[in-house]
């Protein structure tokens, strides 16, 4: 694929030109786009693009702070290896779960999830508020009104995991809030898919009423078994 490919197949940059560029070079590098080829300079990107040199400028600037290039003394941005990208980057994350499906990233992201949210779910049996406890209870009854044909299942699921985040009260959990939203759309998609039905409340329902009476190791277990049956799911598919 050629530069002059993506520019015809992209969509309306939008309003904010920068930002439109930054997820058109953002998706081509993570798609492969230019895995065998050097990357355009910034002139080039933008005279085929047809933005002006300092909106490319600017994207190139937040694809390098997402990992994705680097650039160097007369070689210029350079593309770097996919190791070196900031998975933790919800751009970055949600372009690899675009890209063609793999179900061994998303049993990574479901490593990741056993080892953050359980542990988030125990404190926020400790620490929550009443606050906290309204919004996780709001996320699990939006599940039950969103299984009986009232409402996003998918959003409900999401609001209800981010609602357990932010009770937990720890500032470096809640940071994966962004992260853990951008790749539950695609594993509860895909789980949802296998077992023909929405999320378990039941399941769900344990972690919030072990949160409400203030008992960590229940909801740690209870969490655990959420992700676990997940992955038991991921594994049976591969």
């Amino acid at each position: 694929m050629t530069d002059e490919d993506i520019a015809a197949a992209r969509p309306e940059l939008g309003r904010n030109l920068t930002h439109g560029m930054l997820e058109l070079l953002g998706r081509a590098i993570v798609t492969g786009a230019y895995a065998d080829r050097p990357f355009p300079t910034e002139a080039e990107i933008a005279k085929v693009h047809g933005v002006s040199r300092s909106v490319t400028r600017e994207a190139v600037k937040m694809l390098t702070a997402k990992g994705l290039v680097s650039a160097r003394p007369r070689q210029g941005t350079i593309v770097q290896p996919a190791k070196a990208w900031n998975l933790f980057d919800p751009d970055v994350l949600r372009w690899l779960l675009e890209r063609k499906f793999s179900v061994e990233l998303l049993r990574q992201f479901n490593q990741l999830r056993i080892g953050i949210e359980p542990a988030a779910a125990a404190l926020a049996a400790q620490f929550h508020d009443a606050a906290d406890l309204r919004a996780i209870r709001g996320g699990l009854d939006a599940m039950a009104a969103a299984e009986a044909g009232d409402g996003d299942a998918l959003e409900a699921d999401i609001a209800f995991h981010l609602a357990i985040l932010r009770a937990s009260k720890n500032p470096f959990y809640e940071q994966f809030q962004m992260v853990v939203a951008t790749a539950l759309r695609t594993s509860i998609r895909f789980t949802n898919k296998i077992k023909g039905r929405s999320a378990n409340i039941v399941d769900h329902r344990a972690v919030a009423d072990a949160i409400e009476r203030r008992d960590p190791e229940d909801a740690r277990r209870a969490m655990t078994a959420i992700i676990g049956d997940v992955l038991v799911l991921i594994a049976e598919r591969d």
